[in-house]
């Protein structure tokens, strides 16, 4: 559901310096890969997947905040756990470059 989709992330990144253009875009990539799949049915795991993936690409914040709900953290170290393994990647892009 594509309403559904786009709520999502419009919830995730509330408050957030993003332009509608970025999310608008995000929602294309996110489209494309789904229909490009070749499934017919696609399980929402992966749909939300896509979805925390752009988000880490657009804003740190409002990908917390999707992870957040669609992995149902149940307390503190959960969000801490996502925010170091967030950190550690990020530190290995910078080593990249």
């Amino acid at each position: 559901d594509e309403e559904k989709l786009k709520n999502g992330l419009l919830r995730a990144i509330e408050k957030r310096p993003i332009d509608l253009d970025t999310i608008d875009a995000a929602l294309d990539r996110i489209k494309h890969s789904l229909m490009t799949s070749g499934e017919r049915e696609i399980d929402t795991r992966e749909v939300g997947e896509l979805v925390m993936k752009e988000l880490r690409t657009i804003d740190d914040v409002a990908y917390v905040r999707f992870a957040s709900v669609y992995r149902s953290f149940q307390d503190v170290d959960e969000f801490r756990e996502e925010i170091e393994l967030m950190h550690k990647k990020s530190k290995k892009k910078k080593k990249k470059k």
